[in-house]
């Protein structure tokens, strides 16, 4: 079985997770439930605060992963600082 986790399940639902390792679930997550590009996504924790940021596509975009961020389990405060690509701000 490998032990690589690259999509979110239920398993993930630890609400005692390091940083990292809640940094890394939130991510999955992201992918997870919204159609964001999550490529230029970076995603921190600090206890359950968890701060986004990077660049997305679209101003709703934005939202859309903050709220995926707020709705993991452990999460307890999104920081979210995410902002539309220049160059697609336009569209």
């Amino acid at each position: 079985m490998s032990t690589d986790k690259s999509f979110y399940s239920h398993r993930d639902d630890d609400p005692h997770l390091r940083d990292d390792d809640l940094a890394e679930k939130v991510l999955r997550f992201i992918r997870y439930a919204t159609f964001v590009d999550t490529s230029g996504i970076s995603v921190v924790a600090l206890g359950g605060m968890v701060v986004l940021s990077g660049n997305v596509a679209q101003e709703a975009d934005i939202a859309s992963v903050g709220e995926a961020a707020a709705s993991v389990i452990g999460v307890s405060t999104v920081e979210n600082r995410l902002t539309v690509r220049p160059d697609e701000s336009s569209d």
